[in-house]
């Protein structure tokens, strides 16, 4: 690494739940896809952007809002908290709160006024008379979500606005309650099927981790025909290259990675724009300390890093696990392919190998089931698993290597 005299000067890197890098990096063709789905005079494709924690779903998500009003559209969306989509009423409140963020621009038409109070001005599509649509429709909580969606874009009709996105973040949240007797995935899948069969330009845009487009298809089979998946994966070589220099460029910095730094983020990211962040902030504040506590730059303090990483972002995830659940873990991160997919085969047989008491078919599947309830695996449609959170078999390694050392002492 090269330095000179270090002015003050920010940190320009960004690691945080959804904070925009100062250089998005490698999106360039998820970008083109969506400009291409906003170009839809029907909507026939809706959008799931999906991917593993630390691949930038919120951050891309956000960068699609100013693509979709360039092209004419609305904007509407939130995060999805699971209290907001526990009820079928409930999900339908989350929706025309916020679509009356931007409907109350918009007039009623004089032939929808019936039933309001006389007025000397237009009746405005604000939030209290959405509600007051919603509550005086006969029928299903769908029946009613469908005539205010209907009321609204025939406003945006005269209005001459070409449609609205409702993006939602988080949606893995989604999930319908047979045993409550409430559907509110099944109802978001239904309402907006009906109204896009009907040519009303509203589309949905759904974000979240890879459990979200099979929780889709499995409430309603259409909904593999209904959106467009975008799966966003690691940044390639390149791109990540991009993701640690261009900021410093960009910014004039005073301290420069060398091209042996570089590379040595780049192995120990592994492409994901979360650690990038991570690592490169750790490695610019240990820089400009190190110059001015000695008058140069030491190597990368990777070492130190790795651990300050491990208890930031995976000891919490791995503090739920027990034992037994720990032991399946660490045959997992044994396997070859664990930072890719998975089968129920492969652990069985690499248990035998690694433990002395291995598991069977049967009490990996139980298991398996349970860590995906606990956000540490996924199935995939083909009967394949794989780790929910990027780089966790590298951790579990880590882990396992202390724990033999500390046996040894």
């Amino acid at each position: 690494m090269s330095f000179a005299p270090l002015p003050p000067f920010e940190n320009p890197f960004r690691p945080g739940a959804g904070h925009m890098p100062p250089h998005l990096a490698g999106r360039e063709q998820e970008r083109s896809e969506f400009e291409r789905l906003l170009d839809q005079t029907t909507i026939l494709e809706n959008t799931v952007l999906t991917g593993l924690r630390g691949v930038g779903k919120t951050v891309l998500l956000d960068t699609f809002k100013p693509l979709a009003i360039r092209k004419g559209w609305h904007w509407v969306g939130t995060d999805l908290s699971e209290s907001a989509s526990v009820t079928e009423n409930a999900l339908a409140v989350r929706l025309l709160t916020d679509l009356s963020v931007v409907s109350s621009a918009l007039a009623l038409g004089p032939q929808a006024q019936t039933g309001f109070a006389p007025s000397t001005t237009d009746v405005m599509l604000d939030y209290g008379t959405l509600m007051e649509i919603y509550a005086t429709t006969p029928g299903l909580v769908a029946d009613k979500l469908k005539r205010v969606l209907e009321t609204v874009a025939e406003a945006c009709g005269r209005d001459q606005i070409r449609g609205i996105v409702f993006a939602y973040d988080e949606a893995q949240n989604l999930a319908d309650s047979p045993t409550h007797g409430e559907y509110p995935l099944s109802l978001l899948l239904d309402v907006f099927q009906s109204i896009q069969k009907r040519g009303i330009p509203f589309m949905l845009v759904l974000t979240g981790l890879p459990t979200l487009f099979p929780k889709l298809v499995e409430a309603r089979t259409f909904a593999e025909r209904m959106f467009r998946v975008i799966l966003l994966d690691k940044l390639d070589e390149d791109a990540s290259r991009d993701a640690i220099r261009k900021p410093i460029e960009d910014a004039d910095c005073p301290v420069v990675f060398d091209d042996a730094s570089v590379e040595t983020i780049c192995g120990a990211s592994g492409g994901y724009p979360y650690f990038i962040q991570f690592i490169c902030r750790e490695v610019f504040d240990a820089v400009i300390q190190s110059i001015k506590a000695h008058g140069g730059a030491t190597p990368v303090p990777l070492d130190a890093i790795t651990r300050k990483l491990d208890t930031d972002f995976f000891a919490g995830r791995w503090a739920r696990a027990t034992d037994r659940q720990r032991d399946l873990l660490w045959a997992i991160a044994s396997l070859p392919n664990a930072d890719g997919e998975f089968t129920v085969q492969e652990i069985v047989v690499e248990s035998k190998a690694l433990l002395d008491k291995p598991f069977t078919n049967s009490h990996v599947s139980q298991m398996l089931a349970t860590l995906g309830g606990m956000g540490l695996i996924y199935k995939n449609r083909w009967g394949r698993y794989s780790f929910a959170v990027p780089l966790f078999n590298r951790f579990i390694v880590r882990q396992h290597e202390a724990a033999e050392a500390t046996a040894l002492l």
